[in-house]
């Protein structure tokens, strides 16, 4: 049967009102790749899989809630959708206005946003304005924009968001036939760790598959939720979770504390490490927010804080390496230039 998407898939299961005309970029089934060589260098003895969200249609897991927001909006006769983004939102939602004949604009913070993020907005036809101000400054004016004018907030507090982002925790279920014993995932605006809590619970309702224990990641310069009030300056490198007042903070501390799980805060060099890590020893390459909940894993295991043996642990990684590629381009050392003689390529590579 030929792959439709995931309203088509998961629709039945996701609150979503009659009027819904299905806005699909074929997003969703992202593959569940097994890491038996990370397991092994973080002590081996369980069973280690990444959930890679970097191959939906924009490069993030994004794609998932904004084909059903945007798919509601184009059913009630929106003509304009708008977010507040440190990137992976804005080029979501472009792209599904794009595909659905909708106008879309996106508020970024100023400098604090990945180039390839940018460029994918762009792309797709937004009209793009930064802020000088931080997300949730941009955050407050799309809802205060939307609360005055016809206009159809897409960011991750619009409730068809969650259901739509709901579909990877029933991916996971369905592949491994269960819940995994630990899912570990990085925390920005906290709306997919409440959208995984969420459908977790619900397919353990429709068929009985458990529940996993949660470990959300938020990074130390911008952590709110470990810290327990707001960052009002948010910095790191992980751009993507780059969030000083979540917008469903609350939720994600009642996600971590009914799973018996718990959130906590990785370093930046903590969560660059695991992105160079995860690259060379699996062959995966995510953006530096996408490494935050397996660097989390390698945190709570060192400390003896999680015990992984004889556990299947399923990270989630949001979004592709190319969504921030300057991260890796910009210490690199240039490439070593040789004669065109095999000499020269032998000596290099024989020494």
């Amino acid at each position: 049967m030929t792959y439709q998407g995931l309203l088509h898939k998961y629709g039945h299961l996701l609150d979503l009102p009659p009027h819904t005309q299905t806005v699909s970029l074929l997003e969703g089934n992202t593959p569940l790749i097994q890491a038996d060589s990370l397991s092994r260098q973080l002590g081996g003895g369980f069973e280690l899989f990444i959930k890679y969200e970097g191959l939906n249609p924009t490069g993030s897991f994004k794609d998932r809630g904004m084909t059903a927001a945007v798919s509601e909006a184009h059913g009630r006769g929106a003509t304009t959708v708008i977010c507040a983004s440190t990137g992976n939102t804005a080029a979501s939602a472009a792209a599904y206005a794009a595909r659905a004949g909708l106008k879309s604009i996106v508020l970024i913070p100023q400098g604090k946003v990945a180039a390839g993020k940018l460029a994918g907005a762009l792309a797709y036809g937004a009209q793009v304005i930064q802020i000088d101000g931080s997300f949730d400054d941009a955050l407050t004016m799309v809802v205060q924009i939307t609360n005055k004018h016809p206009i159809c907030l897409v960011n991750s507090l619009n409730p068809y968001r969650i259901e739509g982002q709901k579909t990877s925790a029933f991916e996971i279920c369905d592949r491994l036939g269960s819940a995994p014993d630990w899912l570990c995932l990085p925390v920005g605006n906290a709306g997919n760790i409440t959208a995984y809590w969420a459908g977790f619970k619900q397919y353990n309702e429709v068929k009985s598959t458990g529940l996993p224990q949660v470990l959300g990641v938020q990074a130390a310069g911008s952590a709110p939720l470990v810290l327990g009030h707001p960052v009002e300056k948010p910095e790191t490198v992980a751009t993507a979770i780059r969030i000083g007042k979540p917008a469903r903070g609350e939720q994600a501390l009642q996600a971590a504390e009914e799973s018996h799980g718990r959130i906590i805060a990785a370093t930046d060099e903590q969560i660059l490490h695991m992105q160079k890590t995860l690259a060379t020893l699996e062959g995966i390459w995510v953006e530096p927010a996408s490494a935050a909940g397996l660097a989390g894993l390698a945190i709570e295991i060192g400390n003896g804080t999680l015990n992984p043996k004889g556990k299947r642990i399923v990270a989630i990684c949001t979004g592709h390496g190319m969504k921030d590629p300057d991260i890796i381009t910009k210490d690199m050392q240039k490439p070593l230039i040789v004669p065109p003689k095999l000499e020269a390529l032998e000596e290099v590579i024989l020494g």
